[in-house]
């Protein structure tokens, strides 16, 4: 689904600093804009299997620099060696114990972005 959600679909609205490389970076991740808003303050971006990111200019002092509140966890298989130079210097993707095989890396406004697959399924399609 790539147009308009369906009745009890949850879109998050990120705040961003800088509209161009929010995007830009979810971009990598699979996001595109797909739909304009009308609003040059505002990106509505999505992606093949469905899932919605609304971007948002961030009011003044919304954001601090290592104080970033926001985090998404982005449900997906085989993206951790397409992100490899955003992991640079950090943890790889793991088997936790709650049975996902996942990485963290920050997004451009130091939000946390957590990618993660069911271990179970990643070791079936990739054992």
């Amino acid at each position: 689904m790539t147009g308009t959600p369906s009745s009890g679909t949850l879109i998050t609205i990120l705040p961003c600093n800088d509209l161009d490389a929010s995007e830009r970076f979810y971009n990598r991740l699979g996001f595109v804009r797909r739909v304009e808003s009308g609003d040059p303050d505002y990106r509505i971006l999505s992606n093949s299997a469905g899932g919605h990111l609304n971007l948002t200019k961030a009011e003044k002092g919304w954001l601090v620099p290592g104080r970033n509140p926001f985090g998404l966890y982005l449900y997906v298989d085989g993206l951790a060696a397409a992100l490899q130079d955003l992991r640079s210097g950090r943890r790889g993707p793991e088997d936790k114990p709650w049975g996902m095989y996942e990485f963290a890396i920050p997004g451009p406004d130091e939000e946390l972005v957590r990618i993660g697959w069911p271990s179970g399924l990643r070791n079936r399609a990739h054992g």
